[in-house]
């Protein structure tokens, strides 16, 4: 099918096409990409501006320790499979690094949630030890005295957000999809009980099926063909510093999860993280962002790296994640309303598996089914018994 345009009775510019993704992020961008590598025709409409949500923002972690049993299955396989080939295949470096990831501790309780992790991942059969004090200085040898265990998988690692967004939207416009930026999406449009496409506040846009990938945003245009994703937003957020000289190449967390980030090609760090609190204050981004949420990341990073504390900050930004009722993401057909698709509550660790979601979920749409199940996100897994 061609893409067309056309005006209905109510004066409205109608533009047709196979598939319409909502949302302009990399989880977007990866299913459009996949779409078209089939000769899909697709449009992606998004409010601002390509990769301007968290997704092209973030710590940029590609990990599959210390993920959700159901997820582990989509992050072994895009790190087996997908990551290692992405910037040859797609024609842009991506800065992926598979040099391991630390996750550290300092105290008893923290040793136990290490236990947990590697646990959990030795179960799923990852490449997981807990290392010792001594063992964890030899590997990262800037880290504070206190610290005294970390576990520690050498198969994760990370990647450019920005870089790889950018790439999947660049394949994805040369493989002719269409994308549409500045028009907010109003509702979705049904006939005959089916997705026949969306309204924007200026067009209608017309396709048998639709993808919600728009992050927390997909909530309220769900909303509209009476489909409620148990989600809500959280804010957190992200410092980058001055380039420093190359001091580790791992990905970095904590056994309490109060930041994560690491060192990028051109020598910055990229902390993320939240303090907890945003959810009972104010939306006002600006003011969090100036008073809370970065001074507090800050302090974090240095009770673990000392070393930092002479380094400039150049930037900090903030936003909205999509947090799922069990912190797990919806990938999901809607049995209710034939033709829509949701690809969203990443709850803060999409971005690692977006080039798996990004095949799946174009696999799900084509063949009905994708070639790794995806029954454990359904959209209706999280409503009452009975």
């Amino acid at each position: 099918m061609q893409m067309m345009e056309l005006i209905n009775k109510g004066g409205d510019r109608v533009i047709k096409s196979d598939v319409i993704i909502v949302g302009g992020g990399v989880i977007s961008c990866a299913i459009a990409y996949n779409l078209a590598k089939r000769n899909i025709k697709v449009i992606v409409i998004e409010k601002d501006h390509i990769g301007a949500g968290a997704s092209s923002r973030n710590g940029g972690g590609v990990r599959q320790s210390a993920r959700d049993p159901r997820e582990l299955p989509l992050a072994i396989y895009a790190i087996k499979n997908l990551w290692p080939y992405l910037s040859k295949e797609l024609g842009v470096e991506i800065e992926y690094h598979k040099k391991g990831n630390f996750r550290l501790g300092k105290t008893p309780e923290h040793l136990k949630i290490l236990e947990n992790v590697v646990n959990q991942g030795l179960d799923a059969g990852l490449e997981l030890r807990l290392l010792e004090k001594d063992e964890l200085r030899k590997l990262c040898p800037y880290i504070s005295n206190e610290v005294v265990n970390a576990s520690y998988c050498p198969t994760d690692g990370h990647a450019n957000p920005m870089k790889t967004t950018l790439a999947f939207y660049k394949n994805a416009l040369k493989l002719g999809t269409k994308f549409i930026t500045g028009e907010t999406v109003k509702s979705i449009i049904l006939a005959k009980g089916k997705v026949s496409g969306v309204k924007t506040e200026t067009n209608v846009y017309e396709a048998p099926e639709v993808v919600l990938a728009a992050g927390y945003e997909s909530k309220a245009i769900a909303n509209t063909v009476g489909i409620d994703i148990a989600m809500r937003k959280e804010l957190i957020e992200a410092i980058i510093t001055e380039a420093q000289p190359q001091m580790f190449s791992e990905m970095i967390g904590t056994a309490e999860s109060d930041f994560y980030g690491h060192q990028t090609e051109h020598g910055s760090f990229v902390f993320g993280g939240s303090t907890g609190l945003e959810p009972f204050l104010s939306d006002e981004v600006k003011t969090i962002n100036k008073s809370i949420t970065a001074p507090y990341i800050c302090r974090a990073v240095l009770k673990y790296f000392p070393i930092m504390s002479s380094m400039n900050i150049i930037r900090t930004w903030s936003g909205f994640m999509d947090i799922m009722a069990d912190k797990v993401p919806v990938l999901s057909k809607v049995k209710e309303v034939p033709g829509l698709t949701l690809a969203c509550g990443f709850s803060g660790h999409g971005f690692g598996i977006s080039p798996a979601v990004g095949q799946l979920i174009s696999e799900l749409i084509i063949n009905g089914k994708p070639s790794i199940s995806l029954d454990a996100f359904r959209y209706d897994r999280l409503k009452p018994k009975g």
